[in-house]
C-alpha cells in the first residue's frame, strides 16, 4: 500500500463547491415563494373567504327576512291572496341563506384543516431552509478548504494565480516558490 495519495486535480470538488452553491441560490427564491403562498392562502381563508361568508350570510338572511315579511303581509291582506311568486322568493331565499351557511362552515372548517395539514409542511419548508442558509454556506467554506490542502498536497497552484502571476506585472517582485 503506496504512503501517498496521488491526486493530481481539485476540480472535481470546485466543480461541486460551486454547483451547490449555484444550487442554493435558486433554491432560496423557490423556498421563500412556497412559505410566502402557504401565509398567503392561510390569510385568505381566515380573512378573504370567512369575511365574504359572513357578509353572504348576513345579506341573505336579510332577503329570506323581506321575502317572509312579504309572504305574511299578502297573507293578512284581505285584497289579494299569497301568491305563489312570494313562496318562490321565500324558497329561493331559504336555500341562498342555507348555502351561505354551508359555505361558511366549510370556509372554516377549511381554515382549521389547514392549519393542521400545513404545519408539518411548513416546519419541513422551515428546515430546508434552515439548511440553505446554515450548512450549505459551511459546507462550500470546508470544500474550498479541502480544494486549498488538495492543492497545497499536490504542489499545484490554482489558473487564477498562474494567469496572475509575475510575468502579468512587471513591476512586482518574484515570487519564491516553497517546495
Amino acid at each position: 500500500m503506496p504512503d501517498q495519495a496521488h491526486v493530481t486535480s481539485s476540480e472535481a470538488i470546485e466543480f461541486f463547491r460551486a454547483t451547490l452553491l449555484t444550487y442554493a441560490a435558486k433554491m432560496r427564491p423557490l423556498l421563500e415563494d412556497a412559505c410566502d403562498e402557504v401565509f398567503r392562502t392561510r390569510e385568505w381563508l381566515q380573512n378573504d373567504r370567512r369575511l365574504h361568508w359572513e357578509g353572504q350570510l348576513r345579506r341573505r338572511a336579510r332577503t329570506l327576512e323581506e321575502a317572509q315579511q312579504a309572504l305574511f303581509s299578502a297573507r293578512l291582506s284581505n285584497l289579494r291572496d299569497a301568491r305563489a311568486s312570494e313562496h318562490m322568493a321565500v324558497e329561493r331565499a331559504k336555500r341562498g341563506f342555507v348555502e351561505a351557511e354551508e359555505k361558511l362552515k366549510l370556509v372554516k372548517r377549511w381554515a382549521r384543516e389547514f392549519d393542521q395539514r400545513a404545519q408539518v409542511l411548513v416546519k419541513e419548508l422551515e428546515h430546508v431552509r434552515s439548511l440553505l442558509a446554515n450548512e450549505i454556506p459551511k459546507a462550500a467554506v470546508h470544500l474550498a478548504q479541502i480544494v486549498r490542502r488538495i492543492e497545497a498536497y499536490a504542489g499545484v497552484a490554482k489558473p487564477s494565480s498562474a494567469i496572475a502571476g509575475p510575468a502579468s506585472d512587471p513591476g512586482a517582485a518574484p515570487v519564491k516558490e516553497e517546495i
